[in-house]
């Protein structure tokens, strides 16, 4: 008999006791293992086709002719499409079997990479690369599925552990990836690396992987609407965050459009999924006060870890003129450290005494101070003086990511696992699209500022400083005979450095807003969430439910 946890009493989710294990799942072995870890590496390798392929967008749109603002769309496309299907994903695995449907979509994501070098225009570009956002973003609620499903208990937070690597340890190591492909093999790697760990993947899958059967008679009560409105709603307003600061918001009919139509496209879908029979996820989630701080959690810490990722990369390319493999060591830091703190705060958390909420709060602690030691960022800063700041995150980012994701899934039943996957990989996914928008829209409005206040003293003092020369131009001088020439140049070099000095501040401002974030987060999360604990194998005596 089915029993219903206390959740419901306290106005949270109806969470289902666990149904009897399928026949087809084999005894937890060898064979499991190696199939949940060809589904980690697919992940992996659907993370390393949307990272490395973004960082390296400025060398691809060299190499095949590509304007900045054609390139932008290939992106925004790409992730608009790969996080709209992360929302529908677990309906389709649920109907035609996770061991099926992760072994097509590894091998069409691969496939679609083949040609994309030989586009002849963007256009047809957009559209591989849609298919392809579209088949990545099922990979990862399939990998939350089978970390929660196939796992015996006693292991399961390890689970939540490697699915984290896909938030932590895949977008760290997307910066040294593509150093590598476009420095020593050609920048038509920066496609074609997924080929073979998908092949290696698909082959782990099929080997590992329980054959569950398909249940084609979902189809009757297909929610037809759900996906007619939500696809285009999603992308919709992911277009909206990755184009809103190039085109300058809500000035530009385009984004306008988009705002508005998706949003109310969004609306109805969340109606929808309300009193749908079959939604693809359960809006009543929400009524959990575990669920409520976890979601928003994971949205605000991946958005940080993003953030605080691109700082470094942005003042290393802009000011110092870093190219990627210079800049590599500086992520590889944050990334390689992952295999290691990844198992062993899962291993902590683990742990019946320890509250996952105070490791969580410990992490964002680790990222506000990271975040202060950014403050101290001058143009005078090389890649070494960033290794301290990431060695911080080192610490912070798995002690954040593996608690929140604990406070989500483990609040809820096993029958509740794939309506709560769509939904938190939809969020993870959209953290990335919202730390985009706000890093692109702060770092532009505040170096602004700065440039205008930095400007505006200058000219102010400009008489107090007559005193101390023209360095600029003393040193210009001798460069040229021609005085117009000379003056030209010089003032090219000071708006250089201005431009520099406003970048610097720009970027000093954005740490101090996440100091402030962080702390807000390490508060919240040791009041709003119930404390919740791993799971842990049935005693003999357990009566069965």
């Amino acid at each position: 008999m089915n029993t219903v946890a206390p959740a419901q009493a306290a106005g949270g989710p109806v969470i289902h006791a666990a149904p009897p294990r399928p026949s087809y799942i084999p005894p937890f072995g060898l064979r499991t293992v190696i199939g949940c870890l060809g589904m980690l590496l697919a992940v992996h390798v659907a993370g390393f086709n949307e990272h490395v392929t973004e960082i390296g967008l400025s060398d691809i749109r060299g190499a095949m002719h590509i304007g900045h603002d054609e390139g932008t769309w290939v992106i925004a496309i790409y992730e608009a499409f790969n996080i709209a299907a992360m929302a529908f994903t677990p309906w389709f695995y649920m109907t035609f079997s996770i061991y099926r449907f992760s072994i097509f979509m590894t091998a069409a994501l691969a496939l679609f990479s083949i040609p994309a070098p030989f586009m002849p225009d963007v256009t047809s570009l957009c559209i591989l690369r849609a298919f392809q956002g579209l088949a990545g973003g099922c990979l990862p609620p399939v990998l939350m599925t089978v970390m929660l499903k196939y796992l015996p208990p006693q292991i399961r937070v390890f689970g939540i552990g490697g699915y984290a690597m896909s938030a932590t340890f895949g977008p760290n190591l997307g910066l040294p990836l593509e150093a590598f492909w476009f420095e020593h093999v050609g920048w038509h790697w920066l496609y074609w690396e997924i080929i073979p760990t998908a092949a290696l993947a698909i082959i782990m899958m099929a080997y590992g992987l329980p054959r569950d059967p398909m249940h084609f008679e979902r189809f009757e009560k297909f929610n037809w609407l759900g996906i007619l409105v939500g696809l285009p709603a999603i992308c919709s307003l992911v277009i909206v965050l990755y184009q809103g600061d190039r085109l300058d918001w809500f000035r530009s009919p385009v984004i306008t459009d988009l705002a508005f139509w998706g949003g109310a496209a969004f609306i109805v879908f969340v109606i929808n999924e309300a009193y749908h029979p079959s939604p693809y996820f359960r809006i009543q989630y929400w009524r959990s006060r575990n669920i409520q701080a976890s979601l928003l959690s994971l949205v605000g810490i991946l958005a940080i870890c993003s953030i605080m990722g691109n700082i470094p990369a942005t003042y290393l390319e802009a000011v110092r003129g870093y190219r990627p493999i210079q800049a590599a060591p500086v992520s590889l830091v944050v990334a390689l450290p992952q295999l290691i703190m990844l198992p062993l705060i899962a291993a902590i958390c683990n742990r019946r005494r320890v509250d996952c909420r105070f490791v969580l709060a410990g992490g964002m602690l680790c990222l506000a101070g990271a975040a202060w030691l950014g403050t101290w960022l001058t143009v005078d800063w090389v890649r070494d003086n960033f290794y301290l700041i990431q060695i911080l995150q080192v610490f912070g980012q798995p002690m954040t990511v593996i608690p929140t994701l604990m406070l989500a899934t483990m609040a809820m039943g096993p029958a509740d696992g794939p309506f709560i996957s769509g939904m938190v990989n939809m969020l993870k996914g959209l953290a990335n699209a919202v730390a985009f928008a706000l890093f692109g829209a702060l770092t532009r409005r505040r170096e602004q500022y700065h440039s205008t206040m930095l400007l505006d003293h200058h000219g102010t003092h400009q008489l107090a400083l007559q005193g101390m020369g023209d360095p600029i131009g003393g040193q210009l001088a001798a460069t040229s005979p021609d005085s117009a020439h000379v003056a030209r140049n010089t003032l090219q070099v000071f708006h250089t450095y201005v431009h520099e000095q406003a970048l610097v501040l720009a970027l000093n401002d954005i740490y101090y807003i996440l100091i402030w974030v962080c702390l807000g987060y390490a508060v919240m999360n040791l009041v709003l969430p119930r404390r919740v604990y791993p799971p842990q194998a049935p005693s003999p005596d357990t009566p069965a439910r």
